[in-house]
């Protein structure tokens, strides 16, 4: 339908002109738009009536309104750069979107372009072709594609030369453009009623069908009023409600011509809102007086056959052919520019890498001549299809897409409730409502225009939001998305109340202290498994005053440690602290970790040994493919020469402490080694097992299966098991019997206790004949559930035992993936700390992996 004006917009100058603040707007929106009224005002009224296409105008400029509400919002809310709504996007809603409708939003202006210079080439060659009286021009598909080449090659070499030209003759595109629509209206009164004869040459060969001017008559806008629905002569098709609604909406999306100004006023807060809706103001009321007109004085007849009857009784003819034939190739001009523009910004913004780099290059004004010359290819390619009406209904979708994702905007904005967007009373009159029909009204319309093309384009987009997503680096303009999860989240922190815990719905939430990550990559990700998606906090105390630093040293610290959260893809928060030692920072971060109802509940230390620590993040797996990356900010290792920062009494204090504190304790060892990619992949072998030993080995004869402690170490195993990477994996659990005793009672008894806490396990009889039993461990003592008289313990427990209790555990067999230890309570006397550190030193001696457990809170529950 080659009279039909598509959506319009206008480019990002090069430069900063010197605009009337709102009459530039106005003069770069009404150039497009009033085009739209002039040449489909007519293909309307004629195939809807009066009252349908004046109910299609108060929709269409209802959706228009609610967007332009939220440019406005959006351009009153700071200071604005060249870009326009693909600028507003970006900054408003983060890389991902904004870099994703950028590329769409380029694409809608070169199928504009592409539709614009396909429209002024069928214009010309109905005028001046073989069909008519002058033989001018020959007409085929080949022809009329180098039409379009010549005339886009016209409209590139202006933007070569640059956008100051385009600049300069916008003012007289718009006289000549309010010229026509003044002769126009003129013309309604000052024209005496004739006839019109209408020729068909597409599809009726040389029928001619005659068209009436009547003049201003009651009779010929009485037969207007209603609907007449028919075949569209251009296309063959038969039209309905819906596709007239949306070719005439088609010409009603140029309502960011003023803000793709934004680079090139002085005060775009100023301008963009006035100038846009006074445009918009004023082509809808255009519209509905063309629409009145017209049906007050035009049959049907003309009204549907002949949609440029304007030029026939127009006062001064040559003035309508002209001034459509100018705005419209004005219109490809600009949206040529506005593409290269778009695509620059991109480039510039480095959102996809080196794929834009050759768009950065500029000119020496400055002039994106690389990114025209893009654009240019671009669009040459789009004129290949030859298909206006396809081309049209992509457009549209496109240019609905970015309105709806301003509308987006704007509502995340208001949603998130930052004190930065703060639109009063810069401007008022926008709410979230009208934010939300604006999205609704867009969505509806892209389907209803073109439902394919709306699949196409969704789609199309959401491989962009991803791509962008997963490739585009980091960004420093803000995420919509962090202001959202902050606003949603609060208020449920805040409902989490610890008062309403209960056993059932316990779930580990670890702090892992971690003094050089070098060290504890594995660590770190076996304690990601631990968690069971619960909290995880990684923990680091640097030892320095902050009395006598100049600043905070941990604020340059932080970027790193997250920047290994995420390299190891954990899902883990970080805290660092200042303290004098390290157990005072261990204590700081079990007092502060943490918010409202989610706080550490376990405490995870390293093993306290002397052996010379390896740097795992050089065997991680995250970094095996990047070891540029590896250093990431963290300093080298300890030499094994070096003096540790803290002794085994603070050490074993940290411990005490923790459980002083009603924290769990787990101290894992020799984690660095656990390769779990390799242990958990063995298809040849045998499942990998999980070794559980729920008994204190320093003391078998007081400890029992079933305390606190050890149903603790139960659960860890358990939720160990049950993480994604461990499922195939299985449980051993190992149930310590003596020579006289009753081992299949005991046996059963502790399998009833696992069917009552459904954990599958298999259970193994350990006889303790041949571990020389510990002096004195006859003499019963009394003791309290869950915890072990350890300082009687000291006393009577020998090296030698020991050894053979670490013997017992290590020539179970095949070896296992990990084993869970009891972790005995350390004593109360501080004196023995040491000697508790070493005893438990020789008890994991050469056992691998192993994580020594003592839980002092009830996580178990067999009640529903």
């Amino acid at each position: 339908m080659g009279a039909l004006a598509p959506p319009h917009s206008a480019p990002g100058l090069g430069g900063q002109q010197s605009l009337c603040p709102v009459l530039g707007v106005v003069r770069a929106q009404l150039t497009g738009m009033l085009t739209s009224p002039i040449s489909s005002a007519g293909f309307v009224v004629g195939h809807a009536g009066l009252y349908q296409a004046l109910a299609m105008f108060a929709v269409a400029y209802f959706i228009i309104g609610m967007t332009v509400l939220s440019v406005c919002a959006i351009a009153t809310n700071g200071a604005l750069d060249a870009g326009g709504a693909y600028y507003m996007i970006s900054r408003a809603l983060g890389p991902e979107f904004g870099g994703s409708i950028g590329i769409m939003f380029f694409l809608a202006n070169v199928c504009g372009s592409a539709l614009y210079v396909l429209g002024l080439v069928e214009a010309v060659v109905d005028s001046f072709g073989d069909s008519w009286c002058v033989h001018v021009l020959p007409q085929s598909y080949w022809y009329e594609l180098l039409y379009g080449t010549v005339l886009l090659a016209l409209c590139l070499l202006v933007c070569l030369v640059g956008a100051s030209i385009y600049a300069k003759a916008t003012f007289l595109i718009f006289l000549i453009v309010a010229g026509v629509l003044g002769t126009i209206l003129v013309s309604f009164f000052a024209t005496r009623p004739i006839g019109v004869p209408i020729r068909l040459p597409r599809f009726n060969g040389s029928e001619i069908e005659n068209g009436s001017f009547t003049g201003f008559s009651l009779a010929t806008l009485r037969d207007n009023l209603g609907g007449g629905y028919a075949v569209d002569y251009t296309t063959g098709q038969m039209m309905s409600f819906s596709s007239v609604f949306a070719v005439m909406f088609n010409g009603c999306t140029g309502i960011m011509a003023g803000s793709n100004m934004s680079g090139d006023l002085k005060r775009p807060s100023y301008s963009i809102p006035r100038g846009t809706i006074s445009a918009v103001l004023f082509t809808y009321l255009v519209y509905n007086l063309l629409a009145f007109l017209m049906c007050a004085t035009c049959n049907r007849t003309l009204l549907q056959k002949d949609y440029g009857f304007l030029r026939d009784i127009s006062i001064f003819p040559p003035l309508v052919t002209v001034g459509i034939y100018a705005a419209t190739l004005s219109a490809a001009m600009s949206n040529l520019i506005g593409a290269s523009r778009i695509l620059y910004a991109l480039a510039r913004d480095d959102l996809f890498g080196r794929a834009l780099a050759l768009a950065k290059k500029t000119s020496a004004s400055g002039n994106p001549v690389m990114a025209v010359i893009l654009s240019w290819l671009v669009v040459q390619l789009v004129l290949f299809s030859g298909k206006l009406n396809t081309i049209a209904g992509v457009v549209t979708t496109f240019f609905l897409l970015v309105y709806a994702t301003v509308n987006l905007a704007c509502l995340a904005l208001e949603w998130a409730s930052a004190p930065n967007f703060r639109y009063l009373p810069t401007f008022r009159y926008f709410t979230w409502h009208t934010c939300l029909l604006g999205i609704a009204g867009c969505c509806v319309m892209m389907f209803l225009i073109s439902p394919v093309s709306a699949s196409a384009s969704l789609g199309f987009l959401l491989i962009l939001l991803l791509a962008l997503h997963y490739l585009s680096p980091s960004s420093t303009w803000g995420y919509i998305s962090q202001a959202l999860i902050f606003h949603q989240v609060s208020p449920y922190l805040l409902m989490l109340d610890v008062r309403k815990d209960h056993v059932k719905f316990w779930r580990p939430q670890m702090l892992l202290m971690v003094q050089n990550p070098r060290g504890s990559a594995r660590l770190i990700d076996f304690v990601n498994d631990l968690k069971k998606s619960g909290l995880y906090v990684l923990g680091h105390v640097e030892l320095q005053d902050l009395d006598t630093l100049p600043s905070d040293p941990l604020q340059p610290q932080q970027d790193s440690w997250l920047s290994l959260v995420d390299k190891l893809n954990v899902k883990a928060f970080v805290s660092l602290t200042l303290a004098p030692s390290v157990r005072h920072g261990v204590r700081q971060l079990l007092f502060t970790s943490g918010l409202g109802g989610m706080r550490p509940n376990t405490l995870v230390l390293g093993f306290y040994d002397d052996e010379a620590p390896q740097d795992g993040l050089a065997r991680h797996p995250a970094f095996t493919s990047a070891r540029e990356e590896v250093p990431l900010g963290f300093p080298p290792l300890r030499a094994p020469a070096t003096p540790k920062l803290l002794s085994p009494r603070e050490y074993v204090g940290i411990v005490a402490d923790a459980l002083k504190m009603l924290r769990n304790v787990l101290l894992a060892r020799q984690l660095e080694s656990l390769d779990k990619a390799w242990e958990l992949r063995r298809a040849a072998s045998p499942p990998p097992t999980i070794h559980v030993w729920p008994v204190n080995l320093l003391r078998p004869d007081s400890a029992r299966y079933a305390d606190t402690c050890s149903l603790f170490l139960l659960q860890m195993a358990c939720v160990l098991n049950m993480a994604r990477a461990w499922r195939r994996a299985r449980l051993r659990l190992f149930l310590c019997v003596e020579a006289g005793a009753m081992p299949h009672a005991q046996e059963e008894k502790l399998r009833q206790l696992l069917k009552d806490l459904r954990i599958q396990a298999q259970i193994q009889l350990v006889p303790w004949d041949a571990v020389t039993p510990p002096a004195g461990a006859a003499e019963e003592e009394e003791e309290e559930e869950g915890a072990v008289n350890f300082p009687a313990n000291t006393t009577q427990v020998s090296d030698e035992y020991v050894c053979a209790a670490n013997k017992l555990v290590l020539e179970q067999s095949p070896a296992p993936a990990v084993r869970f230890l009891y972790l005995p309570r350390p004593p109360a006397d501080t004196s023995l700390y040491p000697l508790y550190l070493h005893q438990l030193e020789l008890l994991t001696r050469g056992l691998g992996p192993t994580v020594l457990v003592h839980g002092v809170s009830a996580v178990t529950s067999t009640q529903l």
